[in-house]
């Protein structure tokens, strides 16, 4: 079969390097199109990413010599979908995404700046695929016959949403969050951000409220050509820059209506399959959720990457004597959480035909 050929925007950031990387040797796409800012634009990738390459892999051999195009080369060139993983002001990423779309180039985007756009679906592929069906409705507006664009949800959402997600059928009432975000999720390494060294950092930009309000799109229903969000269940969160390298930890506390025995939980979260895993997507882990039985568990440096960084890890779940039960979740941010999650994404629209 044919790879579909596909473009990195924003290549040489740390998400960037992330598509860059798991795009070798990728079953179905075949990345032939990395573009970056104009101090980029003209170089090989590899002088392009020279001292800021942020991954414990070497740069990928088939990337090295790639020349680094401008967005304005890019979008003459004839892609069957771009990934968007560029670092503008949100207007600016807004405006550039709708021009790939109105090109008739599919956009896959790990930014913002589309997350409330009415008639955009933010999909988690085992959780709303549904969603996906507000894509003619969004091309009827944009007048386009294959472009499009669908988006990621914030990257801590992985680390708590998925495990929420097979609890709804119990009534999720309220929600009370708090997220230990790592450094990479602001795009940084240790020796780029030494201020976090022995340090939380208890303020990170507008993630409270996409930890709030995200949720509710993705549980939120497809109604005359838009997603509507949901009302319920209430939600709370506090966000903290935490010195881990990779990795989102979320503490979690959750009433129901309904309120489930811990056996109920256990088995909702065992049993838990998407249809990624039906399909059997490349990138998609066997496992989706898993539960971790030691007091300790999960923790970022030892589970970030199971089944490849793309499962979500829970643990110490506990009865509350405010909530009905807690627990903790955890999953690779810029895995699962970002570039992971956005190529599971592509190979999903590719199965469904939505690339075609």
């Amino acid at each position: 079969m044919d790879r579909f050929k596909v473009g990195i925007i924003g290549a040489t950031g740390m998400v960037g390097q992330r598509f860059v990387s798991l795009l070798e040797h990728h079953p179905m796409f075949e990345p032939v199109v990395f573009a970056a800012g104009e101090h980029s634009a003209g170089k090989t990738y590899r002088d392009a990413v020279a001292g800021r390459w942020s991954l414990p892999s070497p740069i990928p051999a088939y990337a090295q010599t790639m020349r680094v195009e401008s967005v304005a080369q890019a979008l003459q060139e004839k892609l069957d979908l771009v990934f968007c993983a560029v670092g503008l002001p949100k207007a600016e990423t807004a405006e550039l995404e709708e021009r790939f779309a109105r090109a008739e180039i599919p956009v896959v985007s790990n930014n913002s700046a589309h997350r409330f756009t009415p008639d955009v679906p933010m999909v988690i592929p085992e959780i709303n695929p549904e969603h996906l069906d507000v894509i003619p409705a969004q091309r009827k507006r944009l007048g386009t016959k294959r472009g499009f664009i669908a988006v990621k949800s914030n990257c801590s959402l992985q680390s708590y949403v998925p495990l929420l997600h097979p609890l709804k059928k119990y009534g999720i009432e309220r929600i009370a969050v708090c997220t230990y975000q790592a450094i990479s999720g602001a795009g940084k390494t240790f020796d780029r951000m030494p201020e976090i060294l022995d340090n939380v950092i208890p303020y990170i930009a507008g993630e409270e409220e996409k930890s709030e309000r995200e949720p509710l799109k993705v549980w939120g229903t497809l109604e005359n050509g838009v997603i509507v969000p949901a009302s319920m269940p209430k939600i709370t969160a506090q966000c903290v820059r935490v010195p881990v390298s990779d990795g989102h930890t979320a503490a979690v506390f959750v009433s129901f209506r309904e309120k489930p025995t811990r056996e109920e939980i256990l088995a909702a979260w065992s049993n838990f399959r998407g249809e990624p895993q039906e399909l059997r997507l490349p990138s998609a882990p066997t496992q989706f959720l898993r539960y971790l039985g030691e007091d300790d568990r999960p923790q970022p440096r030892l589970d970030r990457m199971t089944e490849n960084g793309m499962a979500v890890s829970a643990g110490r779940l506990r009865e509350d004597n405010v909530f009905d039960w807690k627990f903790i979740g955890c999953s690779h941010n810029t895995l699962r959480g970002a570039a992971g999650g956005a190529v599971l994404l592509g190979e999903f629209l590719a199965a469904k035909g939505h690339l075609a």
